[in-house]
């Protein structure tokens, strides 16, 4: 796996170096679009509606409207934002796992050590443990300042995203069951049977012995066009594709000495100084 963020998570003055890899991936079958007639694939073009000239991806930048009038915003307006370079993931709150609506939740990372010893590491990793609480952490990650948790699964500590609180909708169905509690009413008999159904789908939750029937389906079916010869000249029909794979050097991070930061970070709630646990979201175009 490539990593996709490296930084560090800051636990009072603990310093703990970490790479992120995607927890999860998408196995959904990629497909292009095509003209109907000829099987020649269709492609998309970024064209100014001033000029009327193609335009690189590297010459677009980003604009936002408001009452008739536009400004824009360029990757040095973006790159100046105090959060736009932040490598830190910062705990501010302990907290029961229940208190954690699922509905903010979002993808997950599995953070590994990184540097020299892996000391910090395991120390985090065993306090969540111990503790039996998730952390509530704050990070940016692609021009955004997020808010997230960790907590150890299987040994690794996982940072998963949350929705900001007014990034999740009101519940408010009020309209759609008007005049449906008088005419709806459930029966004794109907709520034991409903109960003893549930009994029998009832067991330990197993995901491996679930798989996704449509794409199994579907690559089936791809498979026997192949072999049916049911082809287009890729190259002829579609073009080449080039890509980079760039990838970025890595410098060691220091060892920090543990007692001596746990002792400081706790002088330093104790006395008042610690940072409140909460924070305001920023505004992301």
């Amino acid at each position: 796996m490539r990593a996709v963020w490296t930084g560090s998570v800051t636990f009072g003055l603990v310093n703990v170096p970490v790479k992120a890899y995607g927890a999860t991936e998408d196995h959904d079958l990629s497909f292009h679009q095509v003209h109907d007639k000829d099987g020649g694939r269709i492609r998309y073009e970024r064209r100014c509606e001033v000029c009327g000239e193609k335009v690189e991806y590297k010459h677009i930048d980003k604009a936002f409207e408001e009452d008739g009038d536009t400004v824009v915003l360029t990757d040095e307006d973006f790159d100046s934002l105090p959060e736009a370079n932040n490598d830190e993931i910062e705990v501010v709150q302990f907290v029961p796992a229940d208190q954690i609506d699922p509905l903010m939740l979002e993808k997950s990372y599995y953070l590994a050590p990184e540097g020299k010893t892996p000391k910090s590491y395991l120390l985090l990793r065993q306090t969540l443990l111990d503790s039996e609480l998730i952390a509530v952490v704050r990070f940016a990650l692609r021009q955004k300042t997020r808010l997230g948790v960790l907590r150890v699964v299987n040994k690794v500590i996982v940072l998963q995203g949350l929705m900001w609180a007014d990034e999740v909708r009101e519940l408010d169905f009020d309209d759609e069951f008007k005049g449906t509690k008088s005419r709806a009413k459930i029966g004794e008999k109907e709520l034991k049977l409903s109960k003893q159904l549930v009994e029998s789908y009832a067991s330990d939750f197993t995901p491996e012995e679930f798989e996704d029937d449509y794409q199994a389906e579907l690559r089936k079916l791809i498979d026997a066009k192949f072999e049916q010869g049911e082809t287009l000249d890729t190259e002829a029909t579609f073009g080449s594709d080039g890509s980079e794979d760039g990838s970025g050097s890595e410098d060691d991070d220091n060892v920090v000495d543990l007692m001596s930061a746990l002792k400081a970070s706790l002088d330093k709630r104790s006395s008042g100084g610690g940072k409140s646990g909460s924070g305001k979201k920023g505004k992301s175009a």
